[in-house]
């Protein structure tokens, strides 16, 4: 065991689960995988699909089982199983490997529901920008920038009796499935969310100014690859464009028509992929462009000049953090979201899905590639990840948690103060 990177001094049974999405397992991996490195005894609870990927990484793995979580079934549904079965389904699990820490990504609620019944302390991974409202601020996934004035701040606070009718229903059909395995009905919104630790697992340069909740660190992304055979990039000096579609949307694979489309005629070197959807009909590629199943990320990254993605925020964190400006053409969610805090910090632009078309597409291209400040800010954000690596930042939260009192519950700091947990000046 490395004594210097294990804060805690003695090795920890901890459970890391996820839902299936790439989005979700790989940042739950990532974490994962540096806990194990630091003696802790690790298993990863994720979806089948990804068994062959947490084994490949030297990991322990469950299967964890596929529910629905909202709205909740009936308890004499007849078909498919709910948060609160899978949950007492873990309890077994919960007495046998005995973890001092549980973290559970935000989208699994089973795994949080079980820690909590069995008395576990538990942390929530937020593979994302924090989706929590600030009064103030625009609700998540509107896909809108920060107001600028004292009327445009009332305006939206003016709409939060309709955001609190939302999360109202959502805490009365978490109650209803809390309730099902024996646990007290919650008053606060959000009590999937851990009270104690909240990992925030972006870029705090691109999160808003806000008021934060002392249990949320915001620490970096948490990147993790599937190992990968190196790619012959198209020849040429050109400035190279990678297009790198949502691994979970858009099965037509319509981004990467419209990309190949508008980039065939331009003095740029393309390469594309798929990442595995198989398209109803055959993609045209020109001749100045790679059309690949797979690729490694952190290979052609490392060598772009420029990323057309859907946004989302796996794909776009990863660019960042090669000092790769961005182009997100978000299709669904919270995508959207995304698009905009990646053209709000100033390294990259955002293409509206309707107008995801060869021309446009074409000309934001020409500007991202042309407009040097998109790559000097999308290079300060690639500084700022190799001096503050975001898997080690989660894990020592991880282990500050583990048998230590939670977070103070505080006041929230000043919402122009960094997140918890990061040293001032880094947002400089």
């Amino acid at each position: 065991m490395d004594e210097k990177a294990n804060l805690h001094g003695r090795p920890l049974r901890l459970l890391v689960a996820a839902f299936g999405d790439a989005g979700h397992a790989f940042p739950a991996i990532a974490l994962a995988r540096e806990l194990s490195g630091r003696g802790h005894d690790v298993l990863v609870e994720t979806w089948d699909h990804w068994r062959e990927a947490v084994t490949g990484a030297g990991l322990r793995f469950t299967a964890a089982e596929e529910y629905q979580v909202f709205p909740p079934p009936p308890p004499d549904a007849s078909e498919g199983r709910t948060a609160a079965d899978a949950a007492r389904s873990l309890l077994p699990l919960m007495e046998d490997f005995d973890p001092d820490v549980v973290v559970s990504d935000i989208l699994t609620l089973a795994p949080a529901l079980a820690a909590e019944a069995a008395g576990k302390r538990w942390a929530t991974l937020i593979p994302h920008v924090y989706p929590v409202h600030e009064p103030g601020l625009p609700f998540f996934a509107t896909g809108v920038g920060p107001p600028r004035t004292a009327l445009g701040r009332a305006s939206w606070k003016a709409w939060l009796p309709l955001l609190e009718t939302g999360l109202r229903r959502g805490r009365a059909e978490l109650n209803q499935t809390r309730g099902r395995i024996g646990l007290a009905p919650l008053e606060r919104f959000h009590g999937g969310i851990s009270p104690d630790l909240a990992i925030v697992a972006t870029y705090p340069q691109l999160e808003y100014p806000r008021a934060w909740p002392a249990e949320v660190r915001v620490t970096g992304p948490l990147l993790f690859e599937q190992p990968s055979d190196e790619v012959e990039l198209p020849p040429g000096d050109e400035p190279l464009v990678l297009v790198a579609p949502s691994t979970a949307q858009d099965p037509e694979c319509r981004l990467v028509r419209a990309a190949l489309e508008a980039l065939a005629s331009e003095p740029v070197r393309v390469i594309a992929t798929t990442n595995r959807h198989r398209p109803p009909r055959p993609i045209e590629v020109p001749a100045n462009a790679a059309l690949l199943d797979w690729l490694s990320y952190s290979q052609v990254m490392a060598q772009a000049d420029a990323v057309v993605c859907h946004g989302g925020h796996g794909t776009m964190v990863r660019a960042l953090a090669a000092g790769v400006p961005v182009l997100c053409c978000p299709a669904v969610g919270d995508m959207v979201e995304n698009a905009m805090r990646v053209a709000w910090a100033g390294c990259g632009l955002s293409l509206p899905w309707r107008l995801t078309q060869p021309r446009p597409l074409r000309w934001a291209v020409r500007e991202l590639l042309a407009e040097p400040r998109y790559r000097e800010r999308a290079a300060e954000l690639a500084q700022w990840s190799e001096a503050n690596d975001g898997a080690r930042r989660a894990a020592d939260e991880v282990e500050r948690i583990a048998d230590g009192p939670g977070p103070e519950t505080s006041n929230p700091s000043p919402s122009e103060t960094p997140p918890p947990g990061l040293e001032p000046g880094l947002l400089d």
